[in-house]
Order: C-alpha cells, then structure tokens, then sequence
C-alpha cells in the first residue's frame, strides 16, 4: 500500500491528536476513502516525518494521532535559489510544482521587461498563496519534508542585488557556454535566472552579467519557458547535487 502523505502548518509532537485542515479532510475521505485505523504520514516543513493513526473520519472533519517521529531528510546538498520571469496561465503553476520537486530550496517569481501578468496587493497576496499551496502538494508526492521557500514577487533588479549564492548563472539561447562545462568546478549553492516566455532582454542580460551572473546555454534548441528550468535544474542536481 502506498504511502499517504499529507502536508500541514501546525506543529507535531509524538502522541498527540490534531485536527487536521478542511481541505486534507475532505481529500482523505471523500478522495483516498481512507477511514479510522488507517495510517498517514504527515509533515510540517519543519524538516523529518510522522506516522499517523486515523483517529476520527468524515468529510468535515479529520483527526490524527502522531504516533511516532522519523528525522528523515531528502534535501539535496546544492541549494538552488530558481529566479523565474512570470509566465501566463497555468505555466508558472508547472514551473513551481515541478521545480519543487527537482529539489530546488527557494523561488522567487520576476517581474521583467516582457513580463505580461500584472500583480499587486491582493491579487498578488492570493497568487502567493497559491502558489505556496502548489508546492506543499508537490512535496507531498516527491516526499520532501521541507518545503521550498516561496518568495514575493520581485523586480528584475532588486533580485540581482539580493540574492546570494557561490554561483549565479543566467539561462539563454544566445550563450555559447554550456552547464555541461561547469562540471570541473564546485559549489554549494547556485542562484538561477531564467525569464518568462519571450526570454529576458539584451539589456537584462547585461544587467545579470553585471551582477556576476555567468551566461550561459543548455544546447542549440530554444526551450520554452517552462522547459527550461527543468531541465537545468536536472543538470544542476546531476553535476553538483544528489542525482546519480
């Protein structure tokens, strides 16, 4: 039997009954048909697991009793902080959940020149949130314990002054440097730019070199937006992270 995992935002101490959130209730038994007795494994982004016992069940409402702790970690050794220019419709939703899975530690979503979705104050709030909720779920089915930091959307360039990383790259098709050649060299952490569909402009490029990010391609094939960090992301792991 598969494991069910469920993400949560409130604390867990062994032996305890919680009351779990609305939505995991009626996932759990209007969904999965789960009932009391069976067992889940909740997590709370605090880092580790819990085994769980169904205490009570019906659509509304959901207990659990946490029966034991395991301190298990699947975060991969490089930290990837991915600066994504925001794409139209559902694509950013793919690039998140996706991206979470990959293993990536922070996200933050860019305003660039041909950057076409407009957000502020409470649209942007509500947009945030959602977005937080598409990686909770991604963690749930990668098994991640730890949720990728989601960061505000951000400008172009206050990004570039405050992100931190030993290695700052920026992805484009008019590079001739390839990731494949990064393979002699080592790090720890590698801060990503990749912009929306369109790309990031000549000049914004120029402002990421300035920036000490190194330009860089994946191959002679254009990729989507949505492609793109995927597939880096991959080679980052396989050249400084946890794939094999």
């Amino acid at each position: 039997m598969r494991t069910i995992r469920i993400y949560t935002n409130q604390s867990l101490t062994t032996g305890e009954i919680l009351t779990l959130e609305p939505t995991a209730s009626r996932h759990l038994v209007s969904v999965l048909r789960l009932k009391t007795g069976d067992t889940i494994t909740l997590f709370n982004g605090q880092g580790g697991e819990f085994l769980c016992t169904l205490e009570q069940c019906n659509p509304k409402e959901v207990t659990a009793k946490v029966r034991s702790f395991e301190n298990i970690s699947r975060e991969s050794p490089l930290r990837i902080h991915l600066g994504i220019g925001i794409s139209r419709g559902d694509k950013m939703d793919w690039i998140i959940q996706k991206a979470t899975e990959a293993g990536v530690t922070e996200i933050t979503p860019l305003f660039t020149e041909r950057t076409e979705v407009k957000l502020k104050g409470e649209r942007a709030e509500k947009k945030v949130r959602h977005w937080q909720q598409v990686t909770a779920s991604a963690c749930e089915q990668c098994y991640r314990n730890r949720l990728p930091t989601l960061h505000s959307p951000a400008s172009l360039n206050q990004w570039l002054k405050d992100t931190q990383a030993e290695k700052k790259l920026v992805l484009h098709h008019r590079s001739q440097q390839t990731l494949s050649g990064l393979s002699n060299q080592s790090t720890t952490s590698v801060a990503l730019l990749i912009g929306p569909e369109g790309g990031l402009s000549p000049q914004e490029i120029e402002l990421a070199e300035a920036a000490q990010f190194s330009s860089l391609t994946i191959g002679p094939r254009v990729l989507r937006t949505e492609t793109a960090p995927i597939i880096a992301i991959g080679i980052l792991q396989s050249i400084w992270g946890d794939y094999l």
